[in-house]
């Protein structure tokens, strides 16, 4: 039975509760973040604890504990659960308070933690087969650049693109692709990566930060603009990156191959490197 972390103490998942007044349960009042772990090691463990400090700060919530104590807890979940691959979860919520739309000036914030085993999380199949992916509305609220647990639409679209025999969707907003549903998307035109510039229309991916920065390394083309669906279905290559996915080709979406309908070399070549660079940063 897996262990979880609930303000400070460790239960066994059936005993572990949260009050039925927790501004996450009834406003989505929380922020979390999902950091992969290979061969028992945090990978971009710094950074998904700076996005965790910045989306805490938007909402004016305070950190619950100093990164050395979260780095220590990540660490322990790791351990009593005898993680070798998998993800570590980790929720903040504005705590438990009678319930009431104004913020709260006394509430204690809760903090959650739990991990999920994923053995061969760094060998998908996917990443050899690619995936496929529908383009839907982006119907989001606004401030996406803030890792609230606000997940609705993304798991109807998610759940849409599956009833449409499809991995995943990719979301759009006026006419320009903005992200998946959970995760940063790209495409390749005349060997030029292109993905969305950061701004508050999508999520500050840690895993796109350490891309793009390897990507320029590799001495590879980055543009940074909105790019189009029509743009995306006739790219040389597309593909998303994820804390848990990495790096993702897609060869499809709405129906049609992208490319040659295979995972492309561009993919391919930064899904290895950064694999391979984050193994030697994992902490």
């Amino acid at each position: 039975m897996r262990i979880v972390h609930v303000n400070g103490e460790y239960f066994p998942e059936d005993q572990a509760r949260v009050s039925v007044f927790d501004r996450g349960f009834l406003f989505a009042d929380a922020v979390y973040e999902v950091t992969s772990v290979l061969d028992g090691k945090l990978i971009d463990f710094p950074g998904h604890a700076a996005r965790l400090a910045r989306s805490l700060a938007e909402l004016d919530m305070d950190m619950p504990v100093t990164e050395e104590e979260l780095l220590s807890i990540h660490r322990e979940m790791v351990a009593r659960n005898d993680i070798t691959d998998g993800l570590v979860y980790l929720q903040v919520t504005r705590g438990a308070v009678d319930r009431d739309f104004l913020f709260p000036e006394d509430a204690q914030p809760t903090i959650v933690l739990f991990t999920q085993a994923k053995p061969g999380l760094a060998d998908s199949p996917a990443a050899r087969t690619g995936l496929k992916v529908v383009t839907l509305p982006d119907r989001r609220w606004g401030r996406r650049d803030i890792k609230t647990v606000q997940l609705l639409y993304p798991s109807m679209a998610k759940t849409e693109a599956k009833r449409q025999g499809a991995d995943d969707a990719w979301l759009v907003e006026d006419g320009h692709v903005t992200e998946g549903t959970s995760n940063n998307a790209y495409i390749v035109r005349n060997g030029t990566i292109v993905t969305r510039q950061l701004g508050e229309e999508i999520l500050h991916g840690i895993t796109r930060r350490a891309v793009l920065a390897f990507a320029r390394e590799a001495q590879m083309k980055v543009e940074e603009r909105p790019f189009t669906v029509e743009e995306a279905r006739s790219a040389e290559e597309a593909f998303v990156t994820s804390a848990s996915a990495f790096v993702m080709p897609v060869v499809e979406i709405d129906g049609r191959p992208v490319g040659d309908g295979q995972p492309g070399p561009v993919a391919r070549r930064l899904r290895e490197i950064y694999l391979e660079e984050s193994r030697k940063a994992a902490i």
